[in-house]
């Protein structure tokens, strides 16, 4: 009897040491399999700052999907604070040039009329005011002088070459400059603002030894909203599209611009570009077929 005592005090005292050392000992939480450090997380990637004139000017799209690639040559992506263009390296002429145009880019600013080459890339021929000498063109803005009158800085900027192209001086100084100020019109005097976009069609001649071509023909398209500020937002089924093509020839000076209006379709067709890219395609398949009729 007495060892069967001592056996169970044996047993008891080791049930109750191996206890106390498993309760001493650290336990390990239930979660520790599921718990990793923690690191902070990686912030997001820094935002691009873009000049916000630049953007502005492509808010309806980019027609030709130009871009800043050196390889990409005949359509080169050149954006500035006063307008957005695609230049084409081997016209020595823009593709196309696009702007904004409300109130806030006109003033009181005198003509600079200090033409001269832009900055293109390395090995790339720079086109110069004398290249046009004595050929009987203009040299014509596609980006005009008198939209950029709020400071001397945006008004010499439509004199850089890239902004330019051979026009007769009858399309000039014709109807093509009557479209010009009755645009300006809609702006100063009814508060509208304007999105345009401007270019040389076809090849009549090149001239300057061949580096500049000679369009056949000049056309502009303009979308007239109604509330500035609204952007892409503001272009509905009921927004006015002025789109003109006029031949680059002479005798047409006194022929009124509304003679040339044609619709963004038809110029879509013999550019093959595609205008109002960001404007959604059902705004689009109601705007760009209808040609403007407004007096």
């Amino acid at each position: 009897m007495l060892g069967s005592v001592k056996k169970f005090l044996v047993w008891g005292t080791a049930a109750f040491l191996i206890a106390l050392i498993i309760s001493c000992s650290p336990q390990k939480n239930s979660n520790s399999s599921l718990r990793t450090i923690s690191t902070p997380s990686k912030p997001p990637a820094p935002q691009i700052a873009q000049n916000p004139s630049s953007t502005i000017h492509l808010t309806l799209g980019n027609p030709s999907r130009a871009t800043t690639s050196v390889s990409n040559a005949d359509n080169f992506l050149i954006e500035k604070p006063q307008y957005a263009l695609s230049y084409n390296r081997m016209n020595g002429t823009p593709n196309w040039v696009s702007w904004q145009l409300n109130r806030s880019w006109l003033g009181q600013t005198p003509r600079q009329n200090n033409f001269r080459p832009d900055d293109l890339p390395s090995g790339w021929y720079a086109v110069r005011p004398s290249d046009y000498s004595n050929t009987g063109y203009d040299k014509g803005h596609m980006a005009p002088s008198a939209d950029r009158t709020k400071t001397v800085k945006d008004n010499a900027a439509t004199f850089l070459m890239s902004n330019i192209i051979p026009q007769t001086p009858d399309n000039n100084q014709g109807p093509w400059a009557d479209l010009e100020e009755y645009s300006r019109e809609l702006v100063t005097q009814q508060g509208k603002e304007l999105y345009i976009i401007s270019g040389p069609e076809g090849k009549k001649e090149a001239i300057a030894s061949g580096k500049v071509t000679v369009p056949t023909k000049t056309w502009k398209i303009i979308v007239v909203l109604d509330r500035p500020g609204s952007g892409v937002s503001g272009v509905t089924t009921n927004t006015r599209v002025i789109a003109v093509e006029m031949p680059n020839s002479q005798g047409i000076r006194n022929t009124n611009w509304k003679t040339y209006r044609t619709t963004v379709q038809k110029i879509e067709a013999v550019t093959g570009y595609n205008f109002l890219s960001n404007v959604p395609a059902s705004v689009q398949k109601i705007i760009e077929t209808r040609a403007d009729s407004q007096n």
